[in-house]
């Protein structure tokens, strides 16, 4: 009987990489991005069914199934040229700290939330791969085309210039928080945007304190400032008069 990590090899050969490559990604075997200039938008394959061998494919126990997702993330191909980091391309399932925007596929889902699929031996083994190419199709890819507008758009004004926003990713990152990807004036507000989580305390800490230096220079131009994750989610709002 064909095991399911054979079908998951064939389907990942035959169809599913076909199919992202028809949906005007490029790559092969499990790393995709979109073609663009000025951005790296990038789709990966990760993988769960036991250990992979150097090329990345899965090699666990040959009667056990394989499930698998996506990662998905931006960085600006200026940004990754500075980082001199390894590599002709980011690799969408590190995390480097200068992406723009990052995520796993299922939270753009309308789950919400973490979504593996999983391909088992069986007359209905592409019923997976099929399911996933449309999550890609339809919440995947126009994602990673808004991420990229929105970076290269601006949703308000730019509060600070690359230099200075250079300086203050420079002190977050030495104390191990995530950096500011984005610092624009909205309605009187200052938002920042970064890869941070609502149960990060540090990173609470640590922005609050940010957040305070930025109100101590009297800009007139915002009274508040606010902290988003990369899907645009509140996390924290730094109000002076609500103290």
């Amino acid at each position: 009987m064909t095991t399911a990590h054979e079908l998951y090899a064939k389907g990942l050969r035959d169809h599913l990489a076909p199919a992202l490559r028809a949906l005007g990604l490029l790559g092969w075997r499990r790393t995709f991005s979109l073609p663009d200039e000025t951005h790296w938008a990038l789709l990966g394959l990760v993988e769960q069914g036991g250990p992979s061998d150097p090329s990345g494919a899965v090699t666990g126990p040959a009667d056990g199934p394989v499930r698998y997702t996506f990662d998905l993330s931006v960085v600006r191909r200026a940004d990754w040229a500075v980082a001199a980091l390894p590599g002709p391309r980011p690799d969408p399932r590190t995390v480097y700290g200068i992406e723009t925007w990052r995520a796993r596929i299922g939270e753009v889902l309308p789950v919400g939330e973490d979504v593996w699929w999983e391909v088992l031996p069986g007359p209905r083994w592409r019923v997976a791969l099929d399911d996933s190419i449309a999550a890609v199709r339809h919440y995947g890819l126009p994602e990673l085309l808004r991420r990229v507008e929105r970076d290269r758009g601006g949703t308000g004004e730019t509060y600070l210039d690359p230099a200075d926003l250079e300086q203050v990713n420079t002190v977050l990152l030495a104390a191990s928080v995530a950096r500011i990807q984005r610092a624009e004036l909205v309605d009187k507000e200052l938002v920042l945007t970064g890869a941070w989580t609502r149960a990060d305390a540090l990173a609470r800490t640590v922005l609050q304190g940010v957040a305070h230096g930025f109100l101590s220079a009297g800009d007139e131009r915002f009274h508040v400032v606010r902290c988003l994750d990369t899907l645009g989610r509140e996390l924290w709002t730094v109000d002076p008069l609500a103290e």
